[in-house]
């Protein structure tokens, strides 16, 4: 089935009502000379005392934060998730989260753009599945990963300083095996069939980068795959291979996504949250949010807040 003719979202409009909920914050490294081009960038933060930031995203970077050591909280999409080092956050493209450090935490930040990330799944299926979710990746002491892991960042801050011949080709290997140790650290569901093939891996990358521009404006099948210069049955078969889902679950299940957060961190009523994500009104809102979530936008939005925002 489409989504449209089920869930009825509103048809009249191409203009996004934008709910101003989470910040979106532009990086450090984009303070650099514009000229500069960069897709990897390294921060070593050893601030002591407690540090904290409010729940933001970051629209075009991942990220992947290295808690050397220390331990904290991290509101996760509304969620308080604990962390204790040595371990990695995984911090994909717009995902919301706030940060909530103890003492003394030493901490390495690797800021990757979005292109890059788009690029590199295309080498291994499993990256994609590894950045398909947040993330905290517990890297054992004993067994000398966290030791291996900072070793591989600390070698990869150094080529990208050096700027050395051939540093751009360097640091991109050094990325690569980053990746690859998270993902071999990481339970990743392995595909029954092998694998998608490349060329199905860059379709769904694309298919999802288009659900990212257009999930509020209701588009058929039809249109995302026009816009790819595919067909529908070609671009069912590369989502399926390449993500084990359905395009339309997919669209589901970014509008969900979205509804999640302007529950959490919006104080808009149901109402302008329905309209504002393309339904016609709260209670077509309402019946689609219940069936991919299983209780009503209301409940889920008493739920979340009633959450502790911190570990004890």
């Amino acid at each position: 089935m489409t989504h449209s003719s089920k869930t009825k979202y509103r048809h009249e409009s191409n203009t996004k009502v934008t709910l101003k909920t989470v910040p979106k914050v532009r990086l450090y490294v984009e303070r650099r000379e514009e000229q500069e081009h960069w897709f990897v960038n390294i921060g070593h933060v050893t601030e002591r005392g407690r540090w904290r930031t409010e729940p933001h995203a970051h629209p075009g970077y991942g990220q992947i934060i290295f808690v050397r050591s220390g331990n904290g909280v991290m509101n996760l999409e509304g969620s308080s998730v604990p962390f204790e080092a040595p371990c990695v956050l995984l911090l994909p493209t717009e995902c919301v989260h706030g940060l909530d450090y103890e003492n003394d935490v030493d901490r390495w930040v690797v800021t990757i753009e979005v292109s890059y990330l788009t690029q590199i799944y295309a080498r291994l299926h499993e990256f994609i599945q590894l950045w398909s979710l947040p993330r905290v990746i517990a890297m054992p002491s004993p067994s000398g990963t966290a030791t291996e892991f900072f070793s591989l960042i600390t070698q990869l801050a150094q080529e990208l300083e050096s700027k050395a011949f051939g540093h751009v080709v360097g640091a991109e290997a050094l990325l690569t095996q980053l990746f690859l140790m998270l993902v071999r650290q990481t339970r990743l569901d392995q595909p029954e069939d092998g694998g998608a093939s490349r060329n199905e891996t860059c379709l769904a990358e694309r298919y999802r980068e288009l659900i990212e521009q257009h999930y509020w404006q209701n588009l058929q099948l039809q249109d995302y795959a026009s816009m790819m210069g595919v067909s529908v049955v070609q671009l069912r078969a590369a989502c399926a291979a390449a993500t084990r889902q359905s395009p339309t679950k997919m669209i589901h299940a970014r509008i969900i996504t979205e509804a999640k957060r302007n529950l959490i961190f919006g104080e808009q009523p149901i109402e302008q949250i329905a309209f504002g994500l393309g339904f016609s009104d709260a209670a077509y809102f309402t019946r689609f949010f219940r069936r991919e979530v299983g209780e009503a936008p209301s409940q889920f939005r008493l739920t979340a807040r009633e959450q502790p925002q911190r570990a004890k």
